[in-house]
């Protein structure tokens, strides 16, 4: 997914920073809005000044776009704040780069993103018969994530809460690989990584399991919705940590944070993210999806040790969702639009789409492109298999419209250490959340009207 190491940070700061900022100043009312009368379908005349809001590097894609589009890219760096500012303003970005499977409820349904689905059909490079199933994390139609506008494009995608594993340290445990096919169950994922665990002086010294993934919210909605529940009400106005599949998921982190086994809201990984720790041989599993795979290729050895396996299941209801797809999707309020989706088909069905597929580092948005995902390396051809695999059992969990992803994992963040500490019930844990998150849920549902 990144064009970097980096991104990983990157992405995991920008919904941090997302946390404090309620887009109190730019709710508008209503669902989501069309596209302006005056907008045409593909394509604009070229010329002028397109505005982008992202976190990548000008260098990295303003000169060649601004030589393809024939205009002038002005790039802003991702900031929630000002983009809040821009959009209460009316005067927003262009383009503005985003996180389809967790921000697009909150957006849409406050106005603020531009209904694409006429543009896509008048276009002749990016057409809905090629689109990954992925993008659907995009669409929401006031009630649920999954149907409706597609309101933005992922660049590309993994599906979040599958995991690596170092074969040498499994091999130096006597521990048998997990199957490339079947998923192991939560239980069996949280023994393995008891087992694989090291530690020296009571101290961890190689973590067995690392289970954060996008979030600790993001890992309890999966769970639970593998368990056959849902973590959010069917309105998506509440949610419920009490329900039976709600509490099997939870009382497992509490069990995994307990167990010291891995990085936890109670104890995070000092190297602040997977990849330093799992290079160094200190990690034996990682819960990071397939653009993992494009950090890995950086080191030959981490390589040769390194393989994919499917998402751990909950419960029977077996399914491996994406919780990213990042990418970029249009203010309902661009000045630009023909201009924007100008790019939009530069960027996502064009060179730069094409060697991103080639370059591992997340599954491309277009069907068509899956085919150039990178095999040359033992690993990567694991990877692969693995991979295609796992897409069958993709779905799209809808996220409330009401709060962002970084406010409910604040939530978390301020609950779970001390109940961690204290040895709590799962119970009154999970009465704590409700209460504690649902109030913030209702606030924006006010605001939303």
């Amino acid at each position: 997914m990144p064009v970097s190491a980096q991104f990983s940070v990157d992405r995991r700061r920008f919904l941090v920073t997302s946390a404090g900022a309620a887009l109190a100043t730019a709710v508008l009312p209503g669902c989501a809005a069309s596209v302006d009368d005056n907008s045409s379908g593909s394509g604009g005349k070229g010329g002028g000044t397109l505005t982008v809001m992202t976190t990548d590097d000008p260098k990295t894609f303003q000169p060649q776009a601004e030589k393809a589009l024939g205009m002038t890219i002005h790039v802003i760096k991702t900031d929630a704040s000002k983009l809040n500012a821009m959009l209460a303003s009316k005067n927003p970005p262009d383009v503005v780069r985003g996180v389809g499977a967790l921000e697009t409820p909150y957006f849409a349904a406050r106005g603020l993103m531009t209904d694409l689905d006429p543009y896509f059909a008048k276009s002749d490079v990016l057409k809905v018969s090629d689109l990954d199933p992925a993008n659907d994390v995009w669409r929401f139609d006031g009630s649920k994530q999954g149907a409706g506008p597609r309101y933005g494009l992922a660049k590309d995608y993994s599906q979040d809460s599958m995991f690596w594993y170092r074969t040498d340290l499994f091999d130096a445990a006597g521990i048998d690989y997990p199957s490339d096919t079947e998923p192991l169950s939560c239980d069996e994922w949280l023994d393995l990584g008891k087992r694989l665990t090291k530690r020296r002086l009571g101290k961890v010294k190689v973590y067995g399991l690392s289970a954060g993934g996008m979030g600790t919210f993001a890992q309890l909605t999966y769970m639970t919705a593998s368990a056959g529940g849902s973590l959010f009400a069917e309105d998506l106005a509440s949610v419920d940590f009490s329900s039976p599949e709600a509490l099997k998921a939870l009382r497992w982190y509490l069990d995994y944070a307990r167990a010291d086994i891995g990085p936890s809201v109670a104890n995070p990984n000092p190297d602040g993210w997977d990849w330093p720790t799992y290079q160094a041989n200190r990690m034996a599993m990682a819960v990071d999806g397939y653009w993992f795979g494009g950090t890995i290729l950086g080191d030959a050895k981490v390589a040769e040790n390194s393989r994919f396996a499917p998402a751990p299941q909950m419960g029977s209801h077996r399914i491996s969702p994406c919780f990213g797809a990042t990418g970029f999707w249009i203010p309902r309020d661009s000045k630009n639009k023909d201009a924007a989706w100008k790019f939009f088909e530069w960027y996502f069905g064009g060179k730069p789409a094409q060697d991103r597929a080639g370059g591992g580092w997340g599954i491309p948005s277009l069907k068509s492109l899956q085919d150039e995902l990178p095999r040359d390396k033992p690993f990567q051809k694991q990877a692969y298999k693995v991979q295609r695999h796992e897409m069958q059992y993709f779905a799209t969990l809808s996220f409330t419209p009401y709060a962002q992803i970084s406010a409910l994992d604040a939530v978390l963040n301020k609950v779970l250490p001390g109940a961690i500490k204290s040895a709590t019930s799962a119970g009154k844990v999970a009465d704590d959340l409700n209460q504690r998150m649902n109030k913030q849920i209702a606030y924006g549902k006010d605001l939303v009207g």
